[in-house]
């Protein structure tokens, strides 16, 4: 069994299942996922995803606004704190920085990103975390901030091995998604050989980034088991080793049990 720490299950295409949720989720337990992590992105849209995924015990969520996300409501501490007390909730974020897609002044993104680490401390909660263009700055604030306090996942990682060592000292641990898969992905390969087998998770970010043999198509959960397979062939372990150290490490992450 495996687990997709990190999708947007609200924007899934759910034309495959007859756009039905409860039939997506019954259908992707069936192919092996045990459990998903659906990720926030905005405080305006959170209600409706929480809605979506309200009362699965096989789905948790986080509460946060993504670094890209312009022209919305800015959340405060409090307002993050207080949504984080849904017993689905087990991470605030995602959050960080992204210098790719974003110009000019971006300090607006270092105090949203400061808010978020913050809120996360105030609830003992693990931070999610996207970085692009701006590692440096993303462990900066993650120091100054004492992030180590709660830990918490770069997900979707992009970066080299120095990176990622450096995050593993803050408390951090390395998620890897479809992009581990690509060919041209040399250093993201040469972390998920080395990160320590007890701090690495898989994700699949769908409905974005699909791994090979999807690539360039929508992307789903069951997907995961294609970055999953993946990873083990570098790391020269079987793929249920990898199923059983990731699940393992998504728990001791993000608290509770299978299901519960």
């Amino acid at each position: 069994m495996l687990i997709d720490s990190h999708c947007h299950l609200d924007r899934v295409d759910l034309k495959p299942y007859n756009g039905d949720f409860n039939h997506f989720v019954t259908e992707t337990q069936a192919t092996g996922i045990d459990h998903m992590l659906c990720v926030s992105i905005s405080m305006e849209k959170w209600p409706a995803m929480m809605k979506m995924v309200e009362g699965f015990g096989t789905i948790s969520a986080s509460v946060g606004v993504h670094p890209n996300e312009q022209d919305c409501h800015e959340p405060t501490m409090e307002e993050l704190a207080g949504r984080a007390v849904h017993p689905q909730v087990v991470a605030i974020g995602e959050t960080g920085l992204d210098y790719f897609r974003s110009e000019g002044d971006l300090a607006w993104q270092h105090d949203r990103f400061r808010t978020h680490i913050r809120a996360a401390k105030q609830t003992g909660k693990p931070l999610i975390i996207h970085t692009r263009d701006a590692k440096e700055d993303t462990l900066r604030i993650l120091r100054e901030e004492g992030a180590d306090e709660v830990g918490g996942v770069l997900h979707c990682f992009t970066e080299d091995w120095d990176t990622a060592r450096l995050a593993l000292d803050l408390n951090f641990y390395i998620s890897f998604s479809g992009i581990v898969t690509f060919k041209n992905a040399t250093q993201i390969q040469d972390a998920a050989r080395k990160v320590p087998a007890d701090r690495y998770l898989v994700e699949t970010d769908s409905p974005y980034l699909a791994p090979i043999p999807h690539r360039g198509k929508p992307n789903y959960p069951h997907h995961v088991r294609h970055v999953a397979e993946f990873v083990a062939g570098l790391r020269e372990i079987s793929l249920a080793t990898v199923a059983e150290q990731t699940t393992r490490n998504y728990w001791n992450l993000f608290g509770g049990q299978p299901n519960s």
